[in-house]
């Protein structure tokens, strides 16, 4: 592997799960789809007056009149102003739930994308991954219970947001119940979607969350780095430390965006001398195809866009340093598709972490894009390599800004 380029810490997505063995799907003999474009149904959905922590309906109460809960109130918490902020964001996207939901579904994952153009991607295989928020990741944990997505934000000690989807056949519709599970003590919400009307404005494409990683990278890391680290993980989301601290951030970069200086280094640093790049296109299963995407025709178009600039490319071979593409697609019994996908330029560095005794096998995620679109089978594989086109095209033209 070349070490001689210097990666700044600011962009290390680390992959510390020590022994992870890839991923596993844990699902139901017959696991439902909630995949499609959901709309709130506000008529059927509860919207309490006050919602958050240590809010518990009172025996005999009317509809909707809540109560603080003593027992949640009696111990004060010791949070930290990251969790503090993580808890306030679960809870405001609770009050203020998204009038429509995006949700593309394969055999291992399940991707949510609200209308906003917030993106999140879960696999039920009942391990844990990371979430990221605006102030720091947040543990999550998504299983089948049977027919029900249960997914569980771990937001602080004792304290879990829990999300659980389900499906109803007649009437369609998405149920989506919310608890604030907190020592023991619980309550529900429940908020009910129907299938989206197709003149609907779609979901913004292109947004997506800082710091987050989509699953499904190679399969096994470089050959030259073979056995030199447990930690290397591709299936996860990577962890960045909380820092306190500005300088010590996370701050992935993000296609079209430039990065600000940090310690003195120029933006795009981390890209000077990169020359050759290996091409790894995943994700594209029967749905992919049934919606005109085509496994062969998207690393062309990726390893055509790279060698135009004057990089040379590698598909589908061990380069420590390489362009991946997920394409996670839905083709829906009415024609229509959608389609989440992603771009990411990734590479790998021997690093020693603050909490590590000795240096372990980082992924470093130097260039990402990404976002969710849908469309008539007719025209949406065109749609989706165009988009994801411009975004090789924005990495290879960074790449040759950084070497001049």
């Amino acid at each position: 592997m070349h070490m001689s380029r210097w990666i700044t810490a600011a962009v290390l997505m680390a992959t510390a799960f020590a022994g992870a063995a890839g991923r596993e799907p844990v699902a139901a003999a017959e696991t439902p789809s909630f995949a499609g474009r959901w709309t709130l149904n506000r008529d059927l959905s509860e919207f309490p007056r006050e919602v958050g922590f240590g809010i518990v309906i009172r025996p005999g109460a009317v509809a909707g009149e809540r109560e603080v809960s003593e027992a949640a109130a009696y111990v004060p918490r010791k949070e930290s102003e990251a969790e503090a902020q993580n808890v306030r964001q679960l809870v405001d996207e609770v009050r203020s739930p998204s009038p429509h939901l995006t949700i593309v579904q394969s055999e291992t994952a399940i991707s949510i994308t609200d209308d906003q153009g917030r993106s999140r991607r879960f696999h039920p295989d009942g391990k844990d991954e990371f979430q990221p928020l605006a102030a720091a990741p947040v543990a999550t944990m998504t299983r089948w219970e049977g027919a029900l997505l249960v997914v569980r934000y771990k937001v602080e000690k004792d304290r879990e947001v829990r999300y659980t989807y389900s499906h109803k056949l007649d009437p369609a519709q998405l149920i989506v119940q919310v608890q604030f599970v907190d020592r023991g003590e619980r309550d529900i919400i429940t908020r009910v979607y129907e299938p989206a009307r197709a003149d609907e404005p779609p979901t913004p494409a292109g947004a997506v969350p800082a710091g987050a990683t989509p699953a499904g990278a190679p399969q096994k890391p470089p050959s030259d780095l073979r056995g030199a680290s447990k930690a290397y993980d591709p299936g996860r989301t990577a962890l960045p430390p909380a820092a306190t601290d500005p300088g010590k951030q996370d701050v992935p970069a993000v296609a079209g965006a430039a990065q600000a200086p940090i310690g003195g280094v120029k933006p795009d640093a981390e890209l000077k001398g990169i020359t050759r790049l290996g091409v790894v296109v995943e994700g594209l299963d029967s749905s992919a195809a049934t919606c005109g995407l085509k496994q062969d025709a998207v690393e062309a178009m990726v390893s055509k866009s790279l060698t135009d600039s004057g990089l040379k490319v590698a598909r589908n071979a061990d380069e420590d340093t390489y362009v991946y593409v997920n394409i996670m697609t839905t083709s829906m019994t009415t024609g229509f598709c959608v389609s989440r996908y992603d771009a990411i330029l990734y590479s790998y560095t021997m690093a020693k972490l603050s909490y590590s005794e000795s240096p372990l096998l980082l992924q470093v995620s130097l260039l990402r894009n990404g976002g969710v679109t849908g469309g008539a089978a007719s025209t949406h594989g065109g749609a989706v390599v165009k988009v994801l086109k411009q975004y090789v095209d924005q990495f290879a033209a960074r790449i040759s800004n950084a070497n001049k």
